[in-house]
């Protein structure tokens, strides 16, 4: 939250299984659509929150195996852990407010004396969150008895049942809301509390998000039993909480151009990026749409031909420099060229680009340093790198865009281990 200074334009809370991520789209294609939304127009003033059900293990599993953003902030293990930037910093004043009326040794074992609950693995055994698996027909049942066990034995808990056979038990002080509402509170009191925030879901663990006064909400159109009932019952006449048409990171971009909440076009919708008009000269969007080009054109999903070559060499300063990965400088004008050569070789495979973390400064009148991460996903085999930009709008006009002066890039967790005579900006 520090890499802001003032109130973030838009914060946005959402759930990962099922939510953000679709496990049922194999290509990704509603998370890539986001990533370009919101790296082209929100990432530089605006807070991206993960708030999972997920240990950090799984969470950590999980970015392995989905091209997902890096959140500013992430809520783990149903709102009992939260963490903020890229190190994962864990919130003390968070973990100190849970330890009120919290006794994880009494909690397991009351558990202890019911047959039908069954251990989740280790990994999602948290110091403030004790997980199960139950029958559905059995879950209410055992949540009443257990709730009245726990509170005669002086311990204040909350029990969550969410994806038909998951419960979990925290202390009544946490959970998604508890853990939304927390940070609100916090950024309030450092003058940070964002403009809107728009808090999205698809289960009953989710349910507490959109209980948070003054906040948007969006159940995913593909949204589980459980929480359409909540709402049914609890926010059927509220319009700040819709239940969207689309699935997943699809239905969010759908609530953010419902509530209208800023730009709702992700430029992977854009069929030709080079009509795109701007009112200004927007360093992140440039970035965005340079490496979604790049992905059509290596995908052969835009012709080869010498306009597009000819508008990329455009862009790009004769004297420009590109330092690869390995340490190779090269002149920007050869890459181009070398650009051309590698039209289509991904074709029919399963290739994407995207880009992460895009945060411009302007470091002149003219000119922006534009820092990132650029992945490349080919099947199974993904990279990447640390990525420095140099653009400028020098005798340029916003139609024209900017202009790339200099690329340089720095492999990211041992990548350079990979063939990388292929890789290309």
């Amino acid at each position: 939250m520090d890499r802001l200074t003032s109130a973030a334009r838009l914060m946005i809370v959402s759930d990962l299984d099922h939510t953000m991520v679709d496990h049922h789209d194999s290509a990704n294609l509603s998370l890539l659509r986001f990533n370009a939304l919101w790296e082209a127009n929100y990432r530089d003033n605006s807070l991206l929150v993960f708030s999972t059900g997920r240990s950090p293990t799984l969470y950590k599993e999980l970015r392995k195996e989905k091209p997902m953003l890096t959140p500013d902030i992430t809520i783990m293990s149903v709102g009992t852990e939260i963490t903020y930037g890229n190190a994962m910093v864990p919130d003390d004043g968070w973990e100190t407010f849970l330890n009120n009326k919290w006794d994880r040794k009494i909690v397991t074992e009351e558990t202890s004396k019911f047959p039908e609950l069954s251990l989740q693995s280790e990994t999602e055994q948290r110091p403030h969150k004790v997980s199960f698996y139950v029958q559905k027909e059995k879950a209410q049942d055992i949540m009443k008895t257990l709730s009245k066990r726990l509170e005669e034995r002086g311990l204040d808990v909350k029990i969550i049942y969410s994806g038909g056979m998951d419960l979990d038990i925290l202390p009544q002080g946490a959970g998604k809301g508890q853990a939304l509402a927390y940070l609100l509170k916090k950024l309030k009191s450092e003058g940070k509390l964002p403009n809107n925030t728009l808090a999205c879901g698809d289960s009953g663990n989710d349910a507490e998000l959109f209980s948070i006064p003054d906040v948007y909400g969006v159940m995913v159109a593909n949204a589980q039993e459980e929480l359409l009932q909540w709402h049914a019952a609890n926010a059927k006449n509220n319009p700040k909480v819709i239940h969207a048409s689309e699935r997943c990171a699809a239905g969010i971009i759908q609530a953010i151009g419902h509530f209208k909440l800023g730009p709702s076009t992700s430029p992977r919708d854009v069929t030709d990026l080079s009509d795109c008009k701007m009112d200004n000269f927007v360093p992140a969007y440039e970035v965005v749409k340079f490496y979604l080009f790049f992905e059509k054109w290596r995908r052969g999903e835009i012709e080869h031909s010498e306009h597009y070559l000819s508008n990329l060499k455009a862009v790009c300063r004769p004297s420009g420099t590109f330092v690869h990965p390995s340490g190779v400088e090269k002149s920007l004008q050869e890459c181009v060229t070398s650009f051309g050569t590698c039209h289509a070789d991904k074709q029919g495979k399963q290739y994407r680009v995207w880009v992460d973390q895009v945060l411009p400064s302007q470091v002149g009148s003219d000119s922006w340093l534009v820092s990132f991460k650029k992945w490349e996903l080919s099947g199974e085999d993904g990279r990447c790198c640390i990525t420095t930009v140099l653009l400028s709008s020098k005798n340029k006009t916003v139609a024209d865009g900017l202009t790339w002066t200099h690329v340089h890039q720095t492999w990211l967790h041992g990548d350079a281990s990979s063939d990388s005579a292929t890789w290309f900006f």
